[in-house]
């Protein structure tokens, strides 16, 4: 054996196997990013267990929402109200059928008892019937031979052709169509109402909601979301830290900040209101050191209106700025420090 074959296929003989990549094989595409323009949820979780605690946030998330809708809509439900039927008695304002009326009344009151205990009669012996030709043939079956049992076969056969429509089921599609219809419903990514999205960063889920006209807001389902929590102090999650509401997303800037956070402070902060609200700014980043923290803090506090003013220590309103990567989540909650800064596991385990 030559030095070169030695060193292809070694001292056996049998050289190693070649790996090549697989070509033609489809690429696993994960979550889509986060991007400006989006509404939702900002939840806090263990490094490593982003996908438990984007299925438990997906569950509590859904539960809060309809929760909240059937609060806000308790009508929606089908059967709540559902016509009466009307038993009224017919009277007549003659003045000559006035002294009849009580008379006819009671005629009528003893015929309809006479028809109840003439249905009773018939219902009991109509059971008795049924009884007496199941027993007959019970009988029948035990005496007689083959042949009988296939000609009382087809006399059933017979029957249940000669039964009305009515009493048949149609399925007018097979079943496995049916439940092809419903997955693919589910995994519609434009008919489902909270779709998770990549933060970009360890320990932080972001969940997108779709909101319609109708829905409650983000800040709505959190802060139902931690007063149930405060109150009740049942455990929720293994694995979810906190959950605050997202309502603006935007590039992490100071111009692009002032812009999106106008109309927010329009909805939270009015200029013409006669009862002035006292404001924190929390913010937090992550992923992201070329952004000067106390330049974002000024930028946002100088937005809100002056009939308003700052107060770190007991502020109305707490405006929470988190940044991830590139992106800046911004929202208005209550209760901010009452309620643990929103940690569901802090919240849950006080006493």
């Amino acid at each position: 054996m030559s030095g070169e074959e030695k060193g292809r296929g070694g001292a056996n003989g049998k050289g190693k196997k070649r790996k090549y990549l697989p070509h033609g094989k489809p690429v696993r595409k994960g979550l889509y990013p986060v991007r400006p323009g989006v509404q939702g949820f900002f939840l806090t979780c263990d490094g490593g267990r982003e996908r438990q605690a984007t299925n438990e946030a997906l569950d509590l998330l859904d539960r809060f929402y309809e929760e909240l809708l059937y609060k806000k809509n308790p009508e929606a439900t089908s059967g709540m109200n559902l016509p009466k039927p009307l038993n009224k008695k017919i009277t007549f304002d003659d003045s000559d059928s006035e002294s009849d009326s009580g008379s006819s009344g009671d005629e009528d009151e003893k015929e309809e008892q006479t028809e109840a205990v003439k249905s009773e009669a018939d219902i009991h012996n109509s059971e008795e019937k049924s009884e007496a030709v199941a027993s007959s043939e019970q009988e029948k079956k035990l005496v007689t031979p083959k042949n009988e049992e296939k000609d009382g076969e087809q006399i059933r056969e017979e029957n249940e052709e000669s039964q009305p429509k009515k009493a048949r089921v149609h399925i007018e599609k097979p079943i496995d169509e049916l439940i092809n219809e419903e997955l693919r419903e589910m995994g519609d990514r434009k008919k489902r109402k909270f779709v998770a999205l990549d933060s970009g960063c360890n320990g932080v889920i972001f969940i997108q909601m779709q909101k319609s006209e109708e829905d409650p807001s983000p800040v709505e389902i959190v802060q139902h979301m931690m007063n149930w929590a405060y109150t009740t102090k049942k455990h929720m999650s293994r694995f979810i830290l906190r959950v605050l509401p997202v309502e603006i997303v935007c590039y992490a800037s100071e111009e692009e900040i002032e812009k999106a956070i106008k109309p927010l402070f329009e909805k939270y902060f009015p200029e013409d209101s006669s009862s002035p609200k006292k404001f924190a700014v929390l913010y937090d980043a992550r992923a992201n050191t070329g952004i000067d923290r106390m330049k974002i803090i000024n930028a946002v506090a100088k937005s809100v209106p002056k009939p308003h003013k700052v107060d770190l220590s007991n502020p109305d309103k707490s405006i929470i700025v988190q940044i991830a990567k590139t992106n800046c989540m911004m929202g208005v909650v209550e209760r901010y420090k009452e309620l643990s800064k929103f940690n569901l596991r802090q919240l849950t385990s006080q006493q």
